[in-house]
Protein backbone atom coordinates (compact mmCIF):
# COMPACT_ATOMS: atom_id res chain seq x y z
CA UNK A 1 0.00 0.00 0.00
CA UNK A 2 1.29 3.36 -1.16
CA UNK A 3 1.99 5.99 1.90
CA UNK A 4 -1.29 8.00 -0.20
CA UNK A 5 -3.35 5.20 -0.01
CA UNK A 6 -2.01 4.73 3.65
CA UNK A 7 -2.61 7.81 4.50
CA UNK A 8 -6.18 8.15 2.66
CA UNK A 9 -7.48 4.44 4.32
CA UNK A 10 -6.82 6.35 7.84
CA UNK A 11 -8.78 9.25 7.37
CA UNK A 12 -12.36 9.72 8.62
CA UNK A 13 -14.26 13.01 7.67
CA UNK A 14 -17.66 13.18 8.87
CA UNK A 15 -20.57 15.92 9.99
CA UNK A 16 -22.46 16.06 13.10
CA UNK A 17 -26.07 17.28 12.27
CA UNK A 18 -28.99 17.55 14.35
CA UNK A 19 -31.99 19.75 15.70
CA UNK A 20 -30.96 22.91 17.63
CA UNK A 21 -30.62 21.57 21.37
CA UNK A 22 -30.25 17.69 20.62
CA UNK A 23 -26.92 17.96 22.51
CA UNK A 24 -24.59 18.20 18.65
CA UNK A 25 -22.19 20.63 20.19
CA UNK A 26 -21.71 18.69 23.24
CA UNK A 27 -21.04 15.52 21.68
CA UNK A 28 -18.81 16.89 19.25
CA UNK A 29 -16.72 18.36 22.50
CA UNK A 30 -16.46 14.88 23.43
CA UNK A 31 -15.22 13.04 20.65
CA UNK A 32 -12.41 16.27 21.49
CA UNK A 33 -11.53 15.08 23.99
CA UNK A 34 -11.15 11.29 23.37
CA UNK A 35 -9.17 12.42 20.83
CA UNK A 36 -6.78 14.27 23.32
CA UNK A 37 -7.99 17.42 21.64
CA UNK A 38 -8.73 19.28 24.33
CA UNK A 39 -8.28 18.47 27.82
CA UNK A 40 -11.26 19.09 29.55
CA UNK A 41 -14.95 19.89 28.29
CA UNK A 42 -16.14 23.42 28.00
CA UNK A 43 -19.61 22.54 28.38
CA UNK A 44 -19.30 23.74 31.87
CA UNK A 45 -22.59 26.40 31.85
CA UNK A 46 -22.33 27.76 35.84
CA UNK A 47 -22.05 31.51 35.78
CA UNK A 48 -18.45 31.62 37.92
CA UNK A 49 -16.90 29.73 35.26
CA UNK A 50 -18.20 30.53 31.81
CA UNK A 51 -16.11 28.29 30.01
CA UNK A 52 -18.11 28.02 26.54
CA UNK A 53 -17.89 25.43 23.84
CA UNK A 54 -14.56 24.86 21.95
CA UNK A 55 -16.61 24.52 18.64
CA UNK A 56 -19.13 27.60 18.82
CA UNK A 57 -16.25 30.18 18.60
CA UNK A 58 -18.19 33.04 17.15
CA UNK A 59 -18.76 36.23 19.26
CA UNK A 60 -22.36 36.03 18.85
CA UNK A 61 -22.62 31.71 18.93
CA UNK A 62 -21.19 32.28 22.62
CA UNK A 63 -24.20 35.06 23.35
CA UNK A 64 -26.63 33.09 21.81
CA UNK A 65 -26.01 29.69 22.72
CA UNK A 66 -26.69 28.16 19.13
CA UNK A 67 -23.83 27.14 16.55
CA UNK A 68 -24.35 29.62 13.56
CA UNK A 69 -21.20 28.63 11.07
CA UNK A 70 -19.73 25.20 10.18
CA UNK A 71 -16.47 25.03 12.06
CA UNK A 72 -14.00 22.23 11.38
CA UNK A 73 -12.08 19.90 13.89
CA UNK A 74 -9.04 17.58 12.90
CA UNK A 75 -7.58 15.34 15.62
CA UNK A 76 -5.42 11.98 15.73
CA UNK A 77 -7.77 9.21 17.73
CA UNK A 78 -5.03 6.03 17.60
CA UNK A 79 -4.13 5.05 13.78
CA UNK A 80 -7.02 7.30 12.49
CA UNK A 81 -6.94 10.98 11.51
CA UNK A 82 -10.77 12.41 12.48
CA UNK A 83 -12.04 15.77 10.64
CA UNK A 84 -15.51 16.56 12.69
CA UNK A 85 -17.54 19.34 10.83
CA UNK A 86 -19.73 20.37 13.24
CA UNK A 87 -22.72 22.54 11.67
CA UNK A 88 -25.23 25.05 12.54
CA UNK A 89 -28.47 22.97 13.90
CA UNK A 90 -30.60 26.42 13.22
CA UNK A 91 -33.24 26.13 10.20
CA UNK A 92 -31.76 29.75 9.42
CA UNK A 93 -28.07 28.68 8.81
CA UNK A 94 -29.88 24.82 6.82
CA UNK A 95 -27.87 26.25 3.40
CA UNK A 96 -24.37 26.44 5.34
CA UNK A 97 -24.90 22.50 6.59
CA UNK A 98 -26.42 21.39 3.47
CA UNK A 99 -22.98 22.61 1.61
CA UNK A 100 -20.91 21.21 4.43
CA UNK A 101 -22.71 17.60 3.60
CA UNK A 102 -21.21 17.76 0.38
CA UNK A 103 -17.48 17.81 1.87
CA UNK A 104 -18.14 15.01 3.96
CA UNK A 105 -18.00 11.30 3.38
CA UNK A 106 -20.12 10.19 6.66
CA UNK A 107 -22.84 11.74 9.08
CA UNK A 108 -23.59 10.94 12.10
CA UNK A 109 -27.44 12.58 13.21
CA UNK A 110 -27.76 13.41 17.18
CA UNK A 111 -31.71 12.61 18.20
CA UNK A 112 -32.86 13.65 21.81
CA UNK A 113 -34.56 11.07 23.27
CA UNK A 114 -37.37 12.58 24.37
CA UNK A 115 -38.07 14.89 21.50
CA UNK A 116 -37.25 12.23 19.11
CA UNK A 117 -36.89 13.74 14.88
CA UNK A 118 -37.46 17.06 14.29
CA UNK A 119 -38.06 18.92 11.04
CA UNK A 120 -34.94 20.19 10.68
CA UNK A 121 -33.18 16.28 10.97
CA UNK A 122 -35.75 15.38 8.18
CA UNK A 123 -34.75 17.68 6.22
CA UNK A 124 -30.92 17.50 6.50
CA UNK A 125 -31.48 13.45 5.78
CA UNK A 126 -33.22 14.11 2.83
CA UNK A 127 -29.64 15.99 1.58
CA UNK A 128 -28.13 12.57 3.17
CA UNK A 129 -30.17 10.39 1.17
CA UNK A 130 -29.78 12.02 -2.46
CA UNK A 131 -25.97 11.82 -2.14
CA UNK A 132 -26.47 8.38 -0.04
CA UNK A 133 -24.41 9.27 2.37
CA UNK A 134 -23.68 6.78 5.25
CA UNK A 135 -25.45 7.71 8.21
CA UNK A 136 -25.07 6.76 12.55
CA UNK A 137 -27.68 7.87 14.11
CA UNK A 138 -27.00 9.15 18.52
CA UNK A 139 -29.74 8.82 20.56
CA UNK A 140 -28.89 11.34 23.09
CA UNK A 141 -30.18 12.44 26.78
CA UNK A 142 -30.79 9.03 28.06
CA UNK A 143 -30.26 10.61 31.58
CA UNK A 144 -32.96 12.71 31.44
CA UNK A 145 -36.81 11.02 31.44
CA UNK A 146 -37.40 10.61 27.67
CA UNK A 147 -39.59 7.85 25.55
CA UNK A 148 -39.26 4.44 25.12
CA UNK A 149 -36.43 3.15 23.16
CA UNK A 150 -37.92 0.74 20.77
CA UNK A 151 -40.83 3.52 20.10
CA UNK A 152 -37.87 5.87 19.10
CA UNK A 153 -36.20 2.92 16.83
CA UNK A 154 -39.61 2.89 15.13
CA UNK A 155 -39.74 7.01 14.75
CA UNK A 156 -36.31 7.17 13.53
CA UNK A 157 -37.36 4.46 10.72
CA UNK A 158 -40.69 6.17 9.50
CA UNK A 159 -39.55 9.61 9.80
CA UNK A 160 -36.22 9.00 8.39
CA UNK A 161 -37.02 6.73 6.07
CA UNK A 162 -33.90 4.45 6.39
CA UNK A 163 -33.47 0.79 8.21
CA UNK A 164 -32.21 1.09 11.29
CA UNK A 165 -30.16 -1.42 13.82
CA UNK A 166 -29.33 -0.55 17.43
CA UNK A 167 -25.74 -1.68 18.26
CA UNK A 168 -26.10 -0.72 21.63
CA UNK A 169 -28.99 -0.63 24.17
CA UNK A 170 -30.05 1.70 27.34
CA UNK A 171 -30.44 -0.26 30.40
CA UNK A 172 -33.41 2.04 31.62
CA UNK A 173 -33.67 5.67 31.02
CA UNK A 174 -33.94 8.40 33.10
CA UNK A 175 -33.36 8.76 37.00
CA UNK A 176 -33.10 4.99 37.02
CA UNK A 177 -30.45 4.76 33.54
CA UNK A 178 -27.90 2.20 34.75
CA UNK A 179 -25.75 2.05 31.42
CA UNK A 180 -26.09 0.43 28.02
CA UNK A 181 -25.02 -3.00 26.73
CA UNK A 182 -23.09 -2.99 23.81
CA UNK A 183 -24.27 -5.17 21.32
CA UNK A 184 -21.38 -4.99 18.93
CA UNK A 185 -18.53 -5.82 20.78
CA UNK A 186 -20.68 -7.69 24.16
CA UNK A 187 -19.97 -5.49 26.78
CA UNK A 188 -21.88 -3.76 29.85
CA UNK A 189 -20.73 0.14 30.11
CA UNK A 190 -22.18 1.47 33.82
CA UNK A 191 -23.11 4.92 33.74
CA UNK A 192 -21.59 6.88 36.53
CA UNK A 193 -22.49 11.10 35.97
CA UNK A 194 -19.24 13.11 35.40
CA UNK A 195 -18.84 15.41 32.69
CA UNK A 196 -15.49 14.89 32.58
CA UNK A 197 -14.62 11.17 33.20
CA UNK A 198 -15.22 7.85 31.04
CA UNK A 199 -17.21 5.30 32.42
CA UNK A 200 -16.29 1.64 33.42
CA UNK A 201 -16.54 -1.38 31.37
CA UNK A 202 -17.45 -4.55 32.66
CA UNK A 203 -16.12 -7.22 29.55
CA UNK A 204 -18.96 -10.49 29.20
CA UNK A 205 -19.37 -13.38 26.96
CA UNK A 206 -22.76 -13.20 25.87
CA UNK A 207 -26.20 -11.71 27.32
CA UNK A 208 -26.64 -14.78 29.26
CA UNK A 209 -23.46 -14.21 31.34
CA UNK A 210 -24.34 -14.09 35.22
CA UNK A 211 -22.11 -11.41 35.81
CA UNK A 212 -24.53 -8.68 34.34
CA UNK A 213 -27.06 -9.81 37.08
CA UNK A 214 -24.44 -9.15 39.79
CA UNK A 215 -23.63 -5.27 38.11
CA UNK A 216 -27.48 -4.35 37.51
CA UNK A 217 -29.55 -6.25 39.57
CA UNK A 218 -31.55 -9.39 38.53
CA UNK A 219 -34.47 -7.63 37.49
CA UNK A 220 -33.17 -4.85 34.99
CA UNK A 221 -30.89 -8.16 33.48
CA UNK A 222 -34.50 -9.91 32.67
CA UNK A 223 -35.17 -6.90 31.15
CA UNK A 224 -32.35 -6.70 29.15
CA UNK A 225 -31.92 -9.98 28.43
CA UNK A 226 -35.83 -10.05 26.74
CA UNK A 227 -35.11 -6.65 24.88
CA UNK A 228 -32.09 -8.03 23.42
CA UNK A 229 -34.21 -10.93 22.11
CA UNK A 230 -36.59 -9.40 20.91
CA UNK A 231 -33.87 -6.72 18.28
CA UNK A 232 -32.63 -9.77 17.15
CA UNK A 233 -36.02 -11.17 16.03
CA UNK A 234 -37.17 -7.68 14.49
CA UNK A 235 -33.51 -6.32 12.84
CA UNK A 236 -31.59 -7.92 10.39
CA UNK A 237 -28.07 -8.60 11.20
CA UNK A 238 -25.87 -5.48 10.93
CA UNK A 239 -24.07 -5.24 7.81
CA UNK A 240 -21.29 -2.95 7.01
CA UNK A 241 -21.65 -2.82 3.63
CA UNK A 242 -25.73 -2.13 4.30
CA UNK A 243 -24.45 1.48 6.56
CA UNK A 244 -22.05 2.17 3.48
CA UNK A 245 -24.54 2.00 0.71
CA UNK A 246 -26.73 4.69 2.92
CA UNK A 247 -28.71 1.91 3.65
CA UNK A 248 -29.05 1.00 7.23
CA UNK A 249 -28.19 3.32 9.94
CA UNK A 250 -26.91 2.06 13.04
CA UNK A 251 -27.59 3.55 16.44
CA UNK A 252 -26.07 4.21 19.63
CA UNK A 253 -27.37 5.45 23.40
CA UNK A 254 -26.01 8.02 25.29
CA UNK A 255 -25.80 10.92 27.41
CA UNK A 256 -23.17 13.20 25.58
CA UNK A 257 -23.19 15.77 28.37
CA UNK A 258 -21.92 13.29 30.62
CA UNK A 259 -19.62 11.38 28.41
CA UNK A 260 -21.48 8.24 28.03
CA UNK A 261 -22.38 6.23 25.24
CA UNK A 262 -19.32 8.31 23.30
CA UNK A 263 -16.58 6.22 23.31
CA UNK A 264 -18.75 3.12 22.15
CA UNK A 265 -19.70 5.33 19.17
CA UNK A 266 -16.14 6.72 18.35
CA UNK A 267 -14.49 3.13 18.64
CA UNK A 268 -17.56 1.58 16.53
CA UNK A 269 -17.45 4.99 14.00
CA UNK A 270 -13.64 4.53 13.24
CA UNK A 271 -14.02 1.00 12.42
CA UNK A 272 -16.82 0.98 10.37
CA UNK A 273 -17.22 4.44 8.37
CA UNK A 274 -15.65 5.03 5.26
CA UNK A 275 -12.54 6.58 4.41
CA UNK A 276 -12.73 9.20 1.20
CA UNK A 277 -14.54 8.35 -1.42
CA UNK A 278 -14.78 9.15 -4.94
CA UNK A 279 -16.37 12.58 -5.92
CA UNK A 280 -18.31 13.23 -8.53
CA UNK A 281 -17.17 16.41 -10.91
CA UNK A 282 -19.09 17.38 -13.98
CA UNK A 283 -16.31 15.97 -16.42
CA UNK A 284 -15.23 12.72 -14.87
CA UNK A 285 -15.42 10.84 -11.52
CA UNK A 286 -12.41 11.45 -9.06
CA UNK A 287 -11.00 8.70 -7.02
CA UNK A 288 -9.02 9.96 -4.05
CA UNK A 289 -5.77 7.78 -4.79
CA UNK A 290 -5.27 9.89 -8.41
CA UNK A 291 -1.77 11.45 -8.18
CA UNK A 292 -3.13 14.94 -8.85
CA UNK A 293 -3.78 17.38 -6.56
CA UNK A 294 -8.17 18.26 -6.95
CA UNK A 295 -10.13 20.44 -4.46
CA UNK A 296 -13.08 22.67 -4.20
CA UNK A 297 -14.63 25.51 -1.64
CA UNK A 298 -17.80 24.78 0.33
CA UNK A 299 -17.23 27.15 2.31
CA UNK A 300 -16.12 30.77 2.92
CA UNK A 301 -15.21 32.52 6.79
CA UNK A 302 -14.66 35.55 7.03
CA UNK A 303 -12.52 37.32 9.92
CA UNK A 304 -11.70 34.02 12.01
CA UNK A 305 -9.20 36.03 13.82
CA UNK A 306 -10.46 39.33 14.27
CA UNK A 307 -7.59 41.13 15.02
CA UNK A 308 -6.75 40.36 11.33
CA UNK A 309 -9.41 41.19 8.62
CA UNK A 310 -8.68 38.22 6.79
CA UNK A 311 -11.10 35.39 4.81
CA UNK A 312 -10.57 31.70 4.79
CA UNK A 313 -11.65 29.26 1.90
CA UNK A 314 -12.32 25.94 3.40
CA UNK A 315 -11.05 23.24 0.64
CA UNK A 316 -11.80 19.65 0.91
CA UNK A 317 -8.90 17.97 -0.45
CA UNK A 318 -10.42 15.22 -3.23
CA UNK A 319 -7.22 13.50 -4.43
CA UNK A 320 -3.47 14.00 -4.46
CA UNK A 321 -1.81 15.71 -1.69
CA UNK A 322 -1.92 19.44 -1.15
CA UNK A 323 1.74 20.83 -0.68
CA UNK A 324 2.49 24.16 0.78
CA UNK A 325 3.92 26.72 -1.34
CA UNK A 326 3.20 25.27 -5.07
CA UNK A 327 1.18 26.79 -7.50
CA UNK A 328 -2.37 25.78 -8.03
CA UNK A 329 -4.59 26.12 -10.78
CA UNK A 330 -7.74 28.05 -10.20
CA UNK A 331 -10.29 26.37 -13.16
CA UNK A 332 -13.22 29.81 -12.72
CA UNK A 333 -10.26 32.53 -13.48
CA UNK A 334 -7.95 30.44 -15.16
CA UNK A 335 -4.99 31.99 -13.11
CA UNK A 336 -2.37 29.86 -10.93
CA UNK A 337 -1.98 30.96 -7.27
CA UNK A 338 0.76 30.36 -4.44
CA UNK A 339 -0.29 29.53 -1.17
CA UNK A 340 2.31 29.73 1.36
CA UNK A 341 0.39 29.70 4.45
CA UNK A 342 -2.29 27.07 3.91
CA UNK A 343 -4.14 26.21 7.49
CA UNK A 344 -5.58 23.03 9.38
CA UNK A 345 -8.30 23.68 12.32
CA UNK A 346 -9.04 23.13 15.53
CA UNK A 347 -11.79 25.35 15.78
CA UNK A 348 -10.79 28.63 15.82
CA UNK A 349 -7.12 27.72 16.07
CA UNK A 350 -5.12 27.14 13.03
CA UNK A 351 -1.67 25.53 12.20
CA UNK A 352 0.04 26.01 9.41
CA UNK A 353 0.58 22.86 7.56
CA UNK A 354 2.71 21.46 4.91
CA UNK A 355 0.78 18.58 2.95
CA UNK A 356 -3.09 17.54 3.27
CA UNK A 357 -4.24 14.51 2.34
CA UNK A 358 -7.70 13.74 0.60
CA UNK A 359 -10.87 13.95 2.77
CA UNK A 360 -8.99 16.79 4.95
CA UNK A 361 -9.71 20.33 4.91
CA UNK A 362 -7.18 23.48 4.58
CA UNK A 363 -8.17 26.34 4.79
CA UNK A 364 -6.30 28.56 2.45
CA UNK A 365 -6.29 32.75 2.91
CA UNK A 366 -8.72 34.27 0.46
CA UNK A 367 -8.13 37.81 -0.64
CA UNK A 368 -11.24 37.85 -2.66
CA UNK A 369 -10.15 35.20 -5.37
CA UNK A 370 -12.65 32.75 -4.13
CA UNK A 371 -16.31 32.08 -4.44
CA UNK A 372 -18.04 29.21 -3.09
CA UNK A 373 -17.57 26.17 -5.07
CA UNK A 374 -14.28 26.39 -6.68
CA UNK A 375 -12.29 23.93 -8.16
CA UNK A 376 -8.05 23.74 -7.67
CA UNK A 377 -6.47 21.66 -9.66
CA UNK A 378 -2.66 21.11 -10.96
CA UNK A 379 -3.70 22.10 -14.27
CA UNK A 380 -6.99 20.25 -15.16
CA UNK A 381 -10.67 21.71 -16.18
CA UNK A 382 -12.42 20.25 -13.50
CA UNK A 383 -15.50 21.68 -11.79
CA UNK A 384 -17.14 19.77 -8.83
CA UNK A 385 -20.82 20.08 -8.36
CA UNK A 386 -23.46 20.34 -5.74
CA UNK A 387 -23.05 23.00 -4.02
CA UNK A 388 -26.48 24.98 -4.97
CA UNK A 389 -27.77 28.33 -3.12
CA UNK A 390 -31.51 27.98 -2.62
CA UNK A 391 -34.10 30.94 -3.28
CA UNK A 392 -34.28 32.92 0.04
CA UNK A 393 -37.39 33.38 1.90
CA UNK A 394 -37.28 36.58 3.36
CA UNK A 395 -36.13 39.66 2.12
CA UNK A 396 -34.74 43.44 3.45
CA UNK A 397 -33.44 46.71 1.81
CA UNK A 398 -30.07 46.98 3.67
CA UNK A 399 -29.12 50.50 4.14
CA UNK A 400 -25.79 52.56 5.38
CA UNK A 401 -27.27 53.54 9.05
CA UNK A 402 -23.24 56.00 8.95
CA UNK A 403 -22.46 57.80 6.02
CA UNK A 404 -19.26 57.92 7.45
CA UNK A 405 -18.45 54.38 6.67
CA UNK A 406 -19.69 53.22 3.19
CA UNK A 407 -16.70 51.76 2.47
CA UNK A 408 -16.73 49.39 5.18
CA UNK A 409 -19.82 48.71 5.07
CA UNK A 410 -19.75 47.72 0.94
CA UNK A 411 -16.39 45.42 2.09
CA UNK A 412 -18.30 43.66 4.98
CA UNK A 413 -21.14 42.88 2.63
CA UNK A 414 -19.00 41.34 0.14
CA UNK A 415 -17.28 39.67 2.40
CA UNK A 416 -20.18 38.52 4.00
CA UNK A 417 -22.02 37.52 1.01
CA UNK A 418 -19.05 35.79 -0.52
CA UNK A 419 -19.37 33.35 2.92
CA UNK A 420 -23.27 32.59 1.70
CA UNK A 421 -24.56 33.78 5.05
CA UNK A 422 -26.80 34.81 2.83
CA UNK A 423 -27.64 36.16 -0.90
CA UNK A 424 -27.27 40.11 -1.92
CA UNK A 425 -29.44 41.09 -4.90
CA UNK A 426 -29.62 45.13 -6.54
CA UNK A 427 -32.73 45.99 -7.78
CA UNK A 428 -31.94 47.46 -11.24
CA UNK A 429 -35.12 49.70 -11.41
CA UNK A 430 -33.52 52.05 -8.01
CA UNK A 431 -30.49 50.73 -7.74
CA UNK A 432 -30.96 49.37 -3.82
CA UNK A 433 -28.98 46.29 -2.41
CA UNK A 434 -31.53 43.68 -0.97
CA UNK A 435 -30.65 40.91 0.99
CA UNK A 436 -32.25 37.44 1.05
CA UNK A 437 -31.92 35.18 3.66
CA UNK A 438 -34.12 31.74 4.60
CA UNK A 439 -34.58 32.78 8.35
CA UNK A 440 -34.76 36.25 10.20
CA UNK A 441 -32.21 35.23 12.83
CA UNK A 442 -29.31 35.79 9.42
CA UNK A 443 -30.18 39.58 9.81
CA UNK A 444 -29.28 39.89 13.08
CA UNK A 445 -26.07 37.89 12.87
CA UNK A 446 -25.53 40.04 9.98
CA UNK A 447 -25.86 42.95 11.52
CA UNK A 448 -24.36 42.29 14.43
CA UNK A 449 -20.94 41.63 12.51
CA UNK A 450 -21.01 44.25 10.21
CA UNK A 451 -21.26 46.14 13.37
CA UNK A 452 -18.55 44.03 15.47
CA UNK A 453 -15.79 43.54 12.76
CA UNK A 454 -16.31 45.78 10.19
CA UNK A 455 -17.11 48.82 12.08
CA UNK A 456 -20.41 49.65 10.33
CA UNK A 457 -23.95 49.96 10.69
CA UNK A 458 -26.62 48.73 8.70
CA UNK A 459 -30.41 49.57 9.13
CA UNK A 460 -33.04 47.26 7.37
CA UNK A 461 -36.14 48.38 6.12
CA UNK A 462 -39.39 45.68 5.40
CA UNK A 463 -39.54 44.34 2.15
CA UNK A 464 -42.41 42.56 0.65
CA UNK A 465 -41.46 39.68 -1.64
CA UNK A 466 -42.49 35.99 -2.22
CA UNK A 467 -39.68 34.71 -3.91
CA UNK A 468 -36.50 35.74 -6.06
CA UNK A 469 -36.38 32.90 -9.13
CA UNK A 470 -33.31 33.13 -11.64
CA UNK A 471 -34.45 33.53 -15.17
CA UNK A 472 -32.98 32.37 -18.36
CA UNK A 473 -34.30 30.93 -22.27
CA UNK A 474 -33.16 30.40 -25.41
CA UNK A 475 -35.64 33.23 -26.90
CA UNK A 476 -33.60 36.22 -26.48
CA UNK A 477 -36.87 38.36 -27.58
CA UNK A 478 -38.94 37.39 -24.65
CA UNK A 479 -36.28 37.54 -22.26
CA UNK A 480 -36.01 40.98 -23.30
CA UNK A 481 -39.81 41.94 -23.01
CA UNK A 482 -40.40 40.30 -20.06
CA UNK A 483 -37.87 42.49 -18.35
CA UNK A 484 -38.98 45.51 -19.79
CA UNK A 485 -42.57 44.29 -18.61
CA UNK A 486 -41.23 43.56 -15.01
CA UNK A 487 -38.85 46.32 -14.95
CA UNK A 488 -39.90 47.10 -11.55
CA UNK A 489 -38.93 43.67 -10.12
CA UNK A 490 -35.70 42.86 -11.68
CA UNK A 491 -32.36 42.44 -9.82
CA UNK A 492 -28.88 41.17 -10.36
CA UNK A 493 -27.47 38.92 -7.98
CA UNK A 494 -23.48 39.36 -7.40
CA UNK A 495 -22.53 36.64 -9.80
CA UNK A 496 -24.59 39.65 -12.95
CA UNK A 497 -27.18 37.33 -13.42
CA UNK A 498 -31.09 38.04 -14.26
CA UNK A 499 -33.19 37.49 -11.32
CA UNK A 500 -36.88 38.30 -10.95
CA UNK A 501 -38.15 38.94 -7.30
CA UNK A 502 -42.12 37.68 -8.00
CA UNK A 503 -43.85 39.90 -4.65
CA UNK A 504 -46.69 36.84 -4.40
CA UNK A 505 -46.81 33.32 -5.55
CA UNK A 506 -50.03 34.69 -7.75
CA UNK A 507 -47.57 36.85 -9.34
CA UNK A 508 -45.24 34.03 -10.08
CA UNK A 509 -48.04 31.78 -11.70
CA UNK A 510 -49.28 34.21 -13.63
CA UNK A 511 -45.40 35.04 -15.25
CA UNK A 512 -44.84 31.35 -15.86
CA UNK A 513 -47.72 30.70 -17.77
CA UNK A 514 -47.90 34.28 -19.88
CA UNK A 515 -44.04 33.31 -20.76
CA UNK A 516 -43.86 29.78 -21.16
CA UNK A 517 -40.20 30.08 -22.93
CA UNK A 518 -38.84 31.54 -19.65
CA UNK A 519 -37.27 28.88 -17.30
CA UNK A 520 -37.73 30.04 -13.57
CA UNK A 521 -35.11 28.64 -11.43
CA UNK A 522 -35.45 28.36 -7.56
CA UNK A 523 -31.84 27.35 -6.80
CA UNK A 524 -28.71 29.27 -8.64
CA UNK A 525 -27.32 26.15 -9.63
CA UNK A 526 -28.57 25.20 -13.47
Amino acid sequence: MSSLENEISRRRTFAIISHPDAGKTTLTEKLLLFGGAIHVAGAVKSNKIKKTATSDWMEIEKQRGISVATSVMGFNYGDYKINILDTPGHQDFAEDTYRTLTAVDSVIIVVDVAKGVETQTRKLMEVCRMRNTPVIIFVNKLDREGRDPFEIMDELESELKIEVRPLTWPINIGASFKGVYNIYERGIDLFTPDKQHVTERVEIDDINDAQIDEVIGSRDAAQLRADIELIDGVYPEFEVNEYLAGRVAPVFFGSALNTFGVKELLDTFVRIAPSPRHVEATERVVEPTEEKFTGFVFKIHANMDPNHRSCIAFVKVCSGVFHRGENYYHVRSGKSYRFSAPTAFMAQKKEIIDEVYPGDIVGLPDNGIFKIGDTLTEGEQLHFHGLPSFSPEMFKYIENADPMKAKQLQRGIEQLMDEGVAQMFVNQFNGRKIIGTVGQLQFEVIQYRLLHEYGAQCRWEPLSLYKACWIESDDEEALQAFKRRKHQFMALDIEGRDVFMADSSYVLQMAQQDFPSIKFHFTSEF
